[in-house]
């Protein structure tokens, strides 16, 4: 959907990540059984477009990415009234049902499978945006950090990266249509930090050996090369993500701005937060240890940071007494609700516990970066993610998925709008 901000016109979405399924087939029947229910629930008009987030598996894009098909799906975003103008590329293989974990970023920037895989995204989303429309597609930050602790690692991803903002160039000078790739930031990754990420693209991409290899692949000046490097790379920035970090949203993306660093995407989104914890908030996050996907665990102790890959490591670290303080869970909630929300949603529970702690979110830092865009124009594309809907603890589905979805973009629209 696209709204008119004070700072700008922005255009909203929430990524279909949060329906299971594959094959392109799946993606389709998801999308025929969701959009209607939405444009109801959201009252929106007769050419009042619905703007989809994509997620394609590698599988589904080798099946989108034949023409007739590709002309199907036009065909169909036709007839419910919606249109395609993120993709999420993030997840290359399976993302439900099955253990995900560190797997999720693999194929990783190292190997040129994920460049195989990102251009033909490039190429159905170039196929797929209206006129005059940018597009954008979040992808893996880099790899996983203990897979890039080498410098020929690193030096690998610089160079699948550099290729992959040749080809958006090559695209956009054929189709048209401009594209930019956005290297999302996650914990335990080798872009984690706002800190890291700023001294990659300053470092290492923008450094003049990149930029030269970058004019070779583009037969075009240095100077030419910087601005396409600028133009078709930046980054995603998930609200989640960010928060797990402990890092200030509107600081971060007024950093990267100021550095020059494009933002094509926000992914607007709530990890857990629990402000002290106590040893009876145990059982309760065990409720959030799915088995399926990563949920890395940031503490707070004082000035300190102490990170855990996964959430069964950090509940053994403070079962020993190593993990006392503020905790951030990666683990995406509705982003509608809040500790007052989730607590009185279930049968026999108290609003804190015993200890006087209580399992809530970080929708702070979500309102203060809404309210940050009705004032600066940070990025056009925003999306909500909520892909963790099918594995979340039964108390917090108190509603059907879609409802769910009309809820969070309806709780988006109320913040930017009012």
């Amino acid at each position: 959907m696209q709204l008119s901000l004070p700072s700008q016109n922005v255009h909203l979405t929430y990524c279909t990540n949060i329906h299971a399924g594959e094959s392109w087939d799946e993606v389709l029947s998801s999308l025929d059984e969701t959009i209607p229910v939405l444009r109801k629930k959201l009252e929106l008009v007769e050419g009042q477009a619905f703007g989809i987030g994509l997620r394609l598996s590698a599988q589904a894009a080798d099946s989108l990415i034949v023409p007739a098909r590709l002309q199907e799906f036009k065909e169909q975003l036709a007839r419910l009234g919606a249109y395609v103008f993120t993709i999420n590329a993030f997840p290359y293989g399976p993302f439900h049902g099955v253990k995900v974990k560190e797997q999720v970023y693999l194929p990783d920037w190292r190997d040129v499978e994920r460049l195989r895989y990102t251009r033909q995204c490039a190429c159905i989303l170039a196929g797929l945006l209206p006129e005059d429309m940018e597009g954008s597609i979040s992808t893996v930050p880099g790899a996983y950090k203990s897979e890039t602790q080498t410098a020929g690692a690193q030096q690998q991803i610089v160079e699948q990266l550099v290729a992959a903002v040749a080809m958006l160039a090559t695209l956009e000078q054929d189709t048209g249509k401009c594209i930019a790739l956005a290297l999302e930031p996650e914990p335990c990754c080798f872009l984690e930090t706002m800190a890291e990420t700023t001294a990659f693209f300053c470092g290492q991409l923008w450094a003049a050996d990149t930029i030269d290899k970058l004019a070779g692949l583009c037969d075009c000046s240095e100077a030419r090369a910087t601005r396409l490097m600028r133009r078709h790379l930046g980054v995603c920035y998930d609200v989640c993500h960010a928060a797990v970090e402990f890092e200030d949203p509107v600081h971060a993306m007024q950093s990267l701005t100021d550095l020059g660093i494009r933002i094509p995407k926000i992914q607007l989104s709530c990890a857990l937060r629990i402000p002290v914890m106590h040893a009876d908030m145990m059982h309760e996050l065990r409720r959030f240890d799915d088995g399926v996907y990563l949920h890395q665990v940031v503490v707070q102790n004082g000035g300190d940071l102490q990170r855990h890959t996964d959430l069964p490591a950090a509940l053994a670290a403070h079962e020993a007494g190593l993990a006392d303080g503020e905790w951030r869970i990666h683990c995406h909630v509705p982003i509608f609700w809040d500790s007052e929300e989730t607590t009185a949603s279930r049968p026999g529970s108290k609003p804190e516990s015993e200890s006087g702690s209580k399992l809530g979110s970080t929708q702070a830092d979500l309102l203060a970066t809404l309210q940050a865009l009705r004032k600066q124009s940070f990025s056009s594309h925003l999306e909500v993610e909520t892909y963790t809907w099918d594995v979340l603890p039964a108390h917090l589905k108190s509603v059907s998925k879609a409802h769910a979805i009309a809820r969070e973009l309806s709780f988006v629209m109320k913040e930017l709008l009012t």
